[in-house]
């Protein structure tokens, strides 16, 4: 059983003084460089003189530690300076075991209505103990053109215990992991993206979802025009297991995986796993018009959804919610 110890939001360290103290207040445009030729050297610096509206351009480089963007700092936007991601690299090694999950996360993003684009953000601490790169707390955040990069647990959307949930968009990105690389409880639709599974040398190489979408909530985790890909062994990797977070019977979570090319690392059989006592019989799993050798025509190990029911399960319908919210593109 893996436990998971979602962990409060700790606060935002003290602001450093700014290398230019003329730009620090209230910036609509601040720059980031670790060189020193920006506002400030550090992208958490930047987020603490951020407010509503505010772009925060990051240059090329390296920054180690926590980036930590509370609820409060609604609507920023943070890109990286060359359009480039693998320029801009923003990483952490924090293992959840000593940190619990936003503790670990490299990127602990609670603010609604924020935008990054063109970054990496990485946590290499490997193997033994879930670690995020990305914990994504806050509703209706965009991520284009980012790198994710983990093992296990790399990408959380989570919006607390109960039916409260936030939205989250990734597009044209990159995402790798090996165990429930992609979980939690948010509406989150990955478009356009190449999801790669990690090889563990193994004959179970690990699970691509974790969902635990509260009954509630009629979506969860949409993958759609997508490339799952691995160096893993034909049929080692599952698609996904179903979470009950902390035992909860009202985690049933739903994950559709439609218009996508599969590899030849999905399990035909088992594609869908158990976790902690819980069958996956009890979650709502489905695939819908994929291609390439990890697809399936349909079994009873691999649920297929119909088409009048995908017509309601478009990446719009997942990220509408009531306000028709509608970053698709």
């Amino acid at each position: 059983m893996i436990t998971r110890r979602l962990s409060a939001v700790a606060a935002v360290a003290a602001i450093s003084v700014p290398l230019f103290a003329g730009n620090a207040s209230a910036a609509a445009a601040i720059t980031v460089a670790a060189d020193g030729s920006g506002n400030y050297r550090t992208i958490q610096q930047a987020v603490a003189a951020a407010t509503t509206g505010t772009v925060i351009t990051v240059k090329a480089g390296t920054y180690q530690g926590q980036v930590s963007i509370p609820a409060a700092k609604s609507g920023i936007t943070i890109k990286g300076a060359t359009g480039t991601s693998t320029d801009i690299v923003i990483t952490g090694n924090t293992p959840q075991s000593t940190a619990g999950a936003a503790g670990s996360a490299t990127v602990l993003n609670m603010a609604a209505n924020t935008s990054i684009t063109g970054v990496t953000i990485a946590n290499t601490y490997g193997s033994g103990s879930q670690a995020l790169a990305l914990y994504a707390g806050g509703d209706r955040q965009v991520y284009r053109n980012v790198r994710l990069l983990g093992r296990q647990d790399t990408f959380l959307s989570w919006g607390g215990t109960g039916s409260s949930q936030v939205r989250q968009y990734v597009y044209k990105s990159y995402i790798e992991g090996d165990v429930d690389f992609i979980y939690g409880n948010g509406a989150l639709v990955i478009d356009s993206t190449t999801i790669r599974s990690l090889d563990r040398g193994s004959s179970n190489n690990g699970y691509i979802t974790a969902a635990a979408t509260n009954k509630a909530n009629k979506y969860g985790i949409l993958i759609t025009r997508s490339t799952l890909t691995s160096s893993a062994a034909s049929q080692t990797v599952a698609l996904g297991r179903c979470w009950h977070a902390g035992g909860s019977a009202d985690a049933i979570g739903q994950v559709l995986i439609r218009d996508s090319a599969l590899g030849g690392h999905i399990r035909q059989a088992g594609a869908w796993q158990d976790m902690s006592g819980f069958s996956w019989k009890t979650c709502r799993f489905s695939e819908y018009n994929n291609t390439g050798a990890g697809a399936t025509g349909g079994t009873a190990d691999r649920p297929r959804m119909s088409a009048a029911t995908a017509a309601d399960h478009t990446a719009q319908k997942y990220l509408a919610g009531s306000d028709g919210w509608n970053p698709v593109q």
